[in-house]
């Protein structure tokens, strides 16, 4: 018997595209390397109807500049397969070692470092310092793969491990990160919304998307508790996200309350009131080329705290349509 929110293993591969020209299909990961001086984001996304690939990746570490490997024109991978290669490119694979529990991206990719993220809106994310990047992270299953009700999408909390390397400097990680899978039509510049996931320190997961469309409510996300029956998700009930907007659009804080999971039948009821604080940025500037929309995209490395008095780390991403 399956419940509304479970994962099959087969759903990890390729999808087969409907006619629709926006339809994509994406594998999306970010990593928080433990003591939080280190963290990154990466997706591969594919919209085979348009015959391109996006390959977009932050790599950020608090108080120092940051590297951006991002091509918006990488090749289709051929066949089922998950392997995205080019001469602007360089090579971007995906292996899914085991479905559910073992997802691996390596890459060996050109890319610009950054003082200032926010460059990118202004000359785009190939106009920073040119820098080599070389990742091999490996992220394995820590919780419930956690499959959304309205979409065709699934999260996965994980531990990460694996190398980072700089122009040749090479930076092992061991920490925590989120990983999710997504297909059908996905239209980056027809409203906004707010993701955001975090490890607390006493290992629980949290996870949660407010949608914004106006004069409508919507909302997904869980939270996992650290072993015993309430390990399953405990699936949102209600959800607010605030923010306080800086420069550039880049929040300076956040501030997100919420409550998951029910009292029917025994059950565990979260709630969770949750200051998020960013600590380095890794944004893109997404672009239409067909019309000339713009969305900007500012996600960030978080450290939050609880009202409870736990603190832990993720990241945060806000989507800005503009116009």
């Amino acid at each position: 018997m399956t419940t509304p929110h479970t994962v099959q293993p087969t759903d990890e591969g390729r999808h087969a595209p409907d006619p629709d020209d926006l339809w994509g299909e994406s594998w999306y990961c970010d990593f928080v390397d433990d003591g939080g001086a280190f963290g990154g984001w990466l997706r591969l996304g594919l919209y085979p109807n348009r015959q391109v690939a996006w390959w977009t990746t932050w790599i950020v570490r608090p108080g120092h500049a940051a590297v951006c490997s991002v091509d918006y024109r990488a090749p289709i991978p051929p066949g089922d397969g998950l392997v995205s290669e080019s001469d602007t490119l360089g090579r971007v694979e995906i292996d899914l070692v085991r479905p559910l529990e073992e997802f691996r991206l390596a890459a060996r990719t050109p890319a610009f470092v950054f003082a200032d993220p926010a460059e990118v809106y202004e000359h785009g994310e190939s106009s920073g310092r040119p820098a080599s990047l070389d990742l091999d992270l490996t992220w394995t299953t820590d919780g419930v793969p956690y499959g959304y009700d309205v979409t065709t999408r699934y999260e996965i909390p994980c531990l990460v491990a694996g190398t980072v390397s700089i122009d040749g400097e090479t930076h092992h990680i061991d920490g925590q990160g989120q990983r999710d899978h997504s297909w059908g039509v996905r239209d980056w510049w027809q409203f906004g919304w707010c993701w955001c996931s975090v490890r607390l320190d006493d290992g629980a997961r949290v996870h949660v998307v407010d949608i914004r469309i106006p004069g409508l409510t919507g909302f997904f996300g869980y939270v996992q508790t650290p072993g015993g029956p309430d390990r399953s998700p405990q699936t949102i009930t209600s959800l607010s996200v605030s923010e306080e907007l800086g420069e550039h659009g880049f929040p300076d804080t956040g501030r997100i309350e919420l409550t998951a999971g029910t009292a029917e039948g025994g059950g565990a009821v979260h709630t969770i009131g949750l200051d998020v604080t960013p600590v380095a940025f890794g944004p893109v500037l997404l672009r239409d080329e067909t019309d000339g929309r713009v969305s900007r995209f500012p996600r960030a490395m978080i450290t939050c705290r609880t009202d409870d008095g736990r603190s832990g780390a993720g990241w945060i991403e806000w989507n800005q349509p503009q116009g």
